[in-house]
């Protein structure tokens, strides 16, 4: 870790040099380092989910989300172990907030384009290809789906409070998308 911190460092020292001698990257340096951005963040987003399925299926591989108990004094049991119960919407709600960001990132790119878009009818140079911009889209609603559905199946350990606010933020990200 403390090499990849000193490599770090020499490449921000690095890009400070470039930057200060010729005051700006071309657009391609930016664009790229933003689908690096959008593709780690993805990425990250991916192994949330994964780690959401492996929490909920536990050591065993046997599916310990099962419905929770009533007991005797009419209290509700997490059928999960111990701390699985509490980290669980902790990891939920942490991938809502990282599926927020990758949605806001896309939102952004897709506003780039609608400007470049107008630009090009004054002559500006305009990249046609969606492709990328789809690829994007797609991904992300990939995703959407895989966290959607591990919040349904986890609707019993997420509580009548959180659910519905999750719901609701599913809604936001998905509305979003198909609107722009």
């Amino acid at each position: 870790l403390r090499l990849v911190a000193v490599l770090k460092a020499i490449l921000e020292g690095e890009k400070a040099a470039v930057l200060k001698r010729d005051r700006h990257l071309p657009l391609s340096f930016h664009r790229r380092q933003e689908e690096l951005k959008f593709s780690l963040g993805l990425q990250r987003l991916k192994h949330r989910v994964r780690e959401i399925q492996a929490l909920r299926d536990g050591p065993t591989g046997e599916g310990l989300g099962q419905d929770w108990s009533l007991l005797g004094d009419g209290a509700m049991q997490c059928p999960m172990a111990g701390a699985a119960c509490q980290e669980l919407p902790t990891l939920i709600l942490e991938a809502v907030k990282e599926l927020e960001v990758a949605k806001q990132q896309v939102l952004k790119r897709i506003q780039i384009w609608k400007r470049q878009q107008q630009l090009a009818g004054n002559g500006a140079f305009f990249e046609e290809n969606l492709a990328p911009l789809q690829k994007r889209c797609e991904s992300l609603v990939e995703v959407y789906f895989q966290l959607h559905q591990q919040v349904m199946v986890a609707s019993g350990e997420l509580g009548a409070e959180l659910l519905p606010r999750l719901l609701e933020r599913f809604n936001e990200v998905l509305s979003s998308l198909v609107k722009r």
